[in-house]
């Protein structure tokens, strides 16, 4: 990690309005998590800073999106669209509600990723941390999973136009769909896809063998995952299937995406890790010595969450490695959590016999399948 700059991107803009109380995706994670980091002093010293993002302008974002869609998104946050046009285009729905000022609400959380992409192509930053963006789901014309604008794909793009071979990892619960349908037929954006398996969760997809099509093949790579699933395996599945593939294909730049909804106790899924699997991968990445873009995502247990991206954050910034206890010399970190009030890192979470016996032999396969049609066609 050089001197460069580690950027945290929050404004308190992002706490006013947005996504209705009664919808799981609780927008005050991100502040809530800024101010985890600060109470710890890893806002500054060290090249840390903290910056506000900027808002996608509409030019930026009919780059993508379609212009029908984003009308759509207009019109509904000013309370003008007919709910039969806001169902085509997915609003309306109980994940993706329709609230005052939406259009410029999601411009900004998304906008966020994009300026920390900027400050990577300039130079000025080698890491930046965009907390509320990862709206991976989002579509050209629809909005999904509590996704209107996709900021991985305004961000990918922008590491692409300036010339720099992207990694896009993901490691939220759910499988990126809307970044794998953006450039399943490029080769100079690999999209790489942790989630638990579209057989038992949202969005149905990302099955091993979608590996991309034209000069796109062997450039997206999905590890599904079965329910259960704990932290040595998936760390298995990292080292033996993902390692490989992202150190052969030499990124210029990674996105990471830090979904915290992978973690065990999470409403909405069905997985088993503690965010020490976060961490650990986060150090991997940092170790591979190239520029980091991090966002947030998924993540509906808050206080989880909060402290997975408070700890994730003090791996990228370089704080801390993961062979450190990081509740000491912290004086701990209160998140009125009563299991866990000593750090930033949970328990490690014990796995009875009989479940290992049910998970390790899908791991297997699901890396054997990836071994024997992706690892092929990047000479591995």
């Amino acid at each position: 990690m050089t001197e460069k700059n580690k950027l945290f991107l929050y404004t308190p803009q992002l706490e006013v309005g947005g996504y209705p109380e009664a919808c799981p995706f609780n927008t005050h994670r991100a502040g809530q998590s800024r101010d985890t980091v600060e109470s710890m002093g890893l806002l500054t010293g060290n090249a840390r800073h903290e910056i506000e993002p900027e808002s996608l302008t509409d030019a930026e974002l009919a780059s993508f999106h379609a212009a029908e869609y984003l009308d759509c998104l207009k019109r509904a946050g000013a309370a003008a669209l007919k709910p039969e046009e806001a169902l085509w285009v997915g609003l309306g729905t109980p994940d993706c509600p329709v609230f005052e000022h939406m259009y410029e609400y999601v411009a900004l959380a998304a906008g966020g990723s994009l300026t920390g992409a900027r400050r990577i192509i300039s130079g000025e930053a080698v890491v930046a941390f965009n907390p509320s963006g990862g709206f991976h789901h989002a579509q050209a014309g629809n909005a999904a999973g509590f996704c209107y604008i996709n900021d991985i794909v305004f961000a990918a793009e922008a590491f692409a136009g300036a010339g720099m071979r992207v990694l896009f990892l993901d490691i939220d619960v759910h499988h990126c769909d809307g970044v794998q349908d953006a450039f399943y037929d490029r080769s100079d954006i690999m999209t790489m896809s942790f989630h638990e398996s579209g057989r038992t969760l949202f969005p149905g997809t990302g099955f091993e063998d979608e590996i991309g099509t034209g000069e796109g093949r062997g450039y997206t790579v999905n590890f599904p995952l079965p329910v259960g699933t704990y932290d040595a395996a998936y760390e298995r599945v990292f080292r033996e299937g993902a390692l490989p593939l992202i150190k052969q294909y030499n990124p210029d730049v990674i996105i990471l995406e830090l979904g915290m909804d992978a973690l065990a106790g999470d409403p909405l899924a069905h997985l088993h890790l503690s965010n020490n699997t976060h961490a650990l991968i986060s150090e991997e990445i940092v170790a591979l010595g190239k520029p980091v873009l991090a966002t947030g995502g998924g993540g509906y247990n808050v206080p989880n969450t909060v402290r997975g991206w408070a700890l994730c954050w003090s791996v990228l910034c370089g704080e801390y490695s993961m062979h450190d206890d990081l509740g000491f010399g912290m004086g701990g970190v209160m998140l009125e959590n009563t299991d866990w009030i000593g750090g930033l890192r949970d328990r490690v979470l014990l796995v009875d016999g009989g479940r290992r016996d049910a998970i390790d032999p899908e791991i297997d396969r699901v890396l054997d399948s990836i071994r024997s049609t992706v690892f092929p066609l990047h000479g591995l």
